[in-house]
């Protein structure tokens, strides 16, 4: 059973810091690129920053270049976003993605809130 579990997310204030976890079991993690998005409400899902099978970070959204920090532990089937800095509108629901285009796998997490307020 593939499961994507997302944790760490809660209530900042502004300027404060989270990492969020997401443990990974049911496939063959080291061999998927892996990402995380987030939704906030009203908007569509975007792509946060996304991390190779070797741990090569792939690309960041504008936005948060520079404050948040994608790794990923394969012997740990974990990934991990360090977010620094964080402003208002980083406030979404996080999930995470695997994927892993040459077999048409993909795979979400269920999410977790961030919530940036003072």
């Amino acid at each position: 059973q593939v499961q994507l579990v997302e944790s760490g997310g809660g209530l900042v204030q502004p300027g404060g810091s989270l990492r969020l976890s997401c443990a990974a079991s049911g496939f063959t993690f080291r061999l998927y690129v892996m990402s995380w998005y987030r939704q906030a409400p009203g908007k569509e899902r975007e792509l946060v920053a996304g991390i190779t099978s070797a741990g090569a970070s792939l690309n960041y959204a504008d936005s948060v270049k520079g404050r948040f920090t994608i790794s990923r532990d394969n012997a740990k089937n974990t990934v991990y976003l360090q977010m620094n800095s964080l402003k208002p509108e980083d406030t979404a629901v996080y999930y995470c993605k695997a994927e892993r285009t040459t077999v048409y796998s993909r795979y979400w997490g269920q999410g977790t809130q961030v919530t940036v307020s003072s």
